[in-house]
């Protein structure tokens, strides 16, 4: 690409510090964990509350597993490829020495499927129908503990065997295996048609059809009237125990230590009120709102659904669902009516105002432009003192490259201004306090776009950078060092996913960790 401007300007940005206990500040969710505890470290160690579903097998690899975290988990010694010192890898303390919080086997809840019926639902010839009983499986025993265990529990993981994961899926082929016969025939894959009765009649059990055949959305959308819920495999568990006719596993995994980070990080984060760290330098007063649309599948009227992903400095997330409607403009494009539009930022607006009062700057990020109806909307939603600004972020596909000397690619955090409203970020990049990048090839950045703010008044591009560049330090379902996505956007996709199940259609506000 050729730049008008033939000097553009580049900046590195600092690296986002994190808070963590003691109100000690690091990069490094590992160092910080480690060192000083979660930001709102507990005088004493929490103990949580765990439901374990899954077959006898997956149970016996989760009792293992969850020992072994117990304790200190190490980083496995560098192959013959590899650096000596590989800063990216850290050992896992253990769970009570990291996080502050820990688990009794004998409050926890464990409860066993059969292997049998769970190998049975998976082979219904009917994809939809199959997914749908595998999935019930899980949540009916969840929903019977709720109705019949005076036990709570804080979250629930769901311990899957590969048949599951493999046959399962929205593109799943089951080529080769013996189906069984279900309710439905095998290419059936939305409701009957019944012009005479219109929607006052549906075959039984065609509510499977509402939904897409995705065991991972079934069981976020039927839990979030439940509890967070925690899905792993069991090849993640106990690699060993899965092995090719070569003695190798069947499928390749995190080092154990790495694992243990990203799942314990996961469970204090959906057992706990406060996140494990927050953004250290983030403004007071400044709230970010993802913009989500997902069409409805085998909707007779075309429509969407609408939803805003709500994140403060603190790193709470809280997901509003809207109305669905028409919303999608053309095979690219969403833009809301003026009163749906209203609706959606009055719902934020309310939610922040009963802890925070009103934000000073209110940032919608998304993909898309808005249209001038739709911003007039957010624009009279929001109060005078309020600024509210669209922002568009992008992902590239290696239009733009920067190349440095050396064996490693451009830093994190490199920035190019176009101009006062447009920048290139490269969030993804060579970290100097690990040594490394981690990434397939060389990173494209993220394309940036001030589209529009109130009454003009434009924040500054790089303040607007800054903000990006944290918010890609606050996935709480893992222990990165950074993601490559603002949280606004990464999850945008899977939050609109789960949000257009048949089982999800009655949630209108639920916190973002049930849908992670």
């Amino acid at each position: 690409m050729e730049y008008p401007e033939k000097s553009l300007r580049v900046l590195h940005l600092e690296e986002p510090g994190l808070e963590f206990g003691f109100k000690q500040v690091t990069a490094h969710p590992k160092d910080g964990l480690h060192l000083y505890g979660p930001y709102k470290r507990p005088k004493r160690t929490r103990e949580i509350r765990l439901g374990v579903i899954g077959t006898n097998k997956g149970l016996d690899h989760f009792r293992t597993w969850a020992n072994a975290i117990r304790g200190v988990v190490s980083v496995p010694e560098p192959g013959p490829r590899e650096k000596k010192d590989r800063l990216h890898l850290a050992t896992f303390p253990g769970l009570e020495e990291a996080l502050s919080i820990t688990f009794n086997d004998d409050a926890t809840t464990f409860h066993s499927i059969s292997e049998s019926e769970l190998e049975q639902a998976t082979l219904i010839i009917n994809h939809h129908e199959a997914v749908s009983k595998t999935a019930s499986l899980y949540a009916n025993v969840a929903i019977s503990h709720l109705a019949n265990d005076e036990r709570t529990v804080d979250v629930w993981l769901l311990v899957v065997p590969e048949i599951v994961y493999e046959r399962c899926r929205p593109l799943s082929k089951r080529t080769g295996l013996t189906l069984v016969p279900g309710g439905f025939k095998k290419k059936q894959k939305a409701r009957v048609s019944m012009p005479l009765f219109g929607d006052s009649l549906d075959e039984p059990g065609e509510h499977v059809f509402d939904d897409t055949p995705d065991f991972h959305r079934h069981i976020k959308a039927s839990f979030l009237g439940i509890a967070p819920t925690q899905v792993l495999r069991e090849t993640t568990l106990a690699p060993e125990a899965f092995l090719n006719t070569k003695g190798y596993p069947v499928r390749k995994t995190q080092d154990r230590a790495t694992k243990a980070w990203n799942v314990a990080t996961g469970l204090y984060y959906k057992t706990q009120a406060d996140p494990p760290w927050r953004l250290a330098n983030i403004r007071e007063g400044v709230c970010y709102i993802g913009l989500v649309f997902k069409d409805l599948p085998n909707d007779k009227n075309k429509h969407a659904c609408c939803a805003a992903q709500m994140f403060l400095r603190e790193g709470d997330g809280v997901v509003f669902r809207g109305a669905n409607g028409p919303w999608k403009t053309n095979d690219y494009e969403h833009h809301l009516t003026r009163s749906e539009a209203s609706n959606l930022i009055k719902q934020v607006l309310d939610a922040y105002r009963e802890e925070h009062g009103t934000p000073k700057e209110l940032f919608i990020h998304g993909r898309t432009k808005f249209n001038d109806e739709e911003w007039a909307a957010f624009e009279n939603a929001v109060p005078a003192e309020t600024n509210i600004v669209g922002v568009r972020i992008t992902t590239g596909k290696g239009e733009n490259k920067l190349f440095r000397d050396g064996d490693y690619p451009v830093l994190r955090g490199t920035a190019l201004i176009q101009d006062e409203r447009n920048a290139l970020l490269w969030s993804t990049g060579y970290i100097p306090q690990l040594d490394t990048y981690i990434g397939p090839e060389t990173p494209n950045p993220l394309s940036i776009t001030i589209l529009r703010s109130k009454a003009n008044r434009m924040p500054k591009i790089e303040d607007v950078l800054e903000d990006i560049l944290g918010l890609t330090k606050i996935n709480y379902n893992s222990c990165n060092f950074n993601d490559g996505l603002p949280v606004t956007v990464r999850f945008a996709n899977m939050v609109g996913d789960i949000l257009t199940m048949g089982s999800a259609k009655s949630v209108k506000k639920q916190p973002f960790k049930f849908y992670v």
